[in-house]
């Protein structure tokens, strides 16, 4: 049986994990903020300078001309500006994952604590039933550790493969403006 003081030790914990939590998704929060106004204020001063450069076109070969040399410019910010948005939620999704992950661990031991000492007060003749508790209980850590490691297996990989995309889309783009 849990005492009023490990119950109040457990609440206590909860509380500064969700403090915690809170305070991580507010500066997740506040740095996707300050990315927007960034790129609000360098799209406006962009926009300023391509008017300006457009009113000064003389002819439509310049004009197109002018046009082809904004578009790579502009691919590659939007790829930088995705690159950004998604390293602040991944940050964020990754300081989450590390906390629930310490959450489990944390109950994983204490649960294991009170099979170990149900084990040891049991009475005589049900070792046979505790031993199979012990063996549950194992397996199920076992699966979840398993199942910690498919998760990030797989946000490494949809890491990689975003990657991949930015970069080829830089590559695409990158090459259609050479064209031009």
């Amino acid at each position: 049986m849990l005492t009023a003081d490990q119950i109040l030790a457990a609440q206590k914990a909860n509380l500064q994990t969700l403090f915690g939590l809170t305070q991580k998704a507010f500066e997740g929060v506040e740095k996707l903020v300050e990315l927007n106004v960034q790129a609000t204020k360098a799209a406006m001063n962009e926009s300023a300078s391509n008017t300006q450069a457009v009113m000064s076109v003389k002819d439509a070969q310049e004009l197109l001309a002018l046009q082809a040399s904004l578009m790579q410019p502009l691919a590659e910010k939007t790829v930088a500006y995705s690159r950004h948005l998604y390293d602040i939620a991944s940050g964020t999704g990754a300081e989450f994952s590390k906390a629930a992950e310490a959450q489990a661990a944390d109950a994983q031991k204490k649960f294991m604590s009170v099979v170990d000492n149900a084990a040891k007060n049991a009475p005589a003749g049900s070792e046979s039933a505790v031993a199979v508790m012990k063996n549950a209980v194992t397996a199920a850590n076992t699966a979840m550790e398993s199942v910690q490691k498919a998760v990030k297996q797989a946000t490494d990989m949809a890491e990689t493969n975003f990657n991949t995309v930015t970069s080829q889309a830089a590559t695409a783009t990158k090459a259609a403006a050479k064209k031009r």
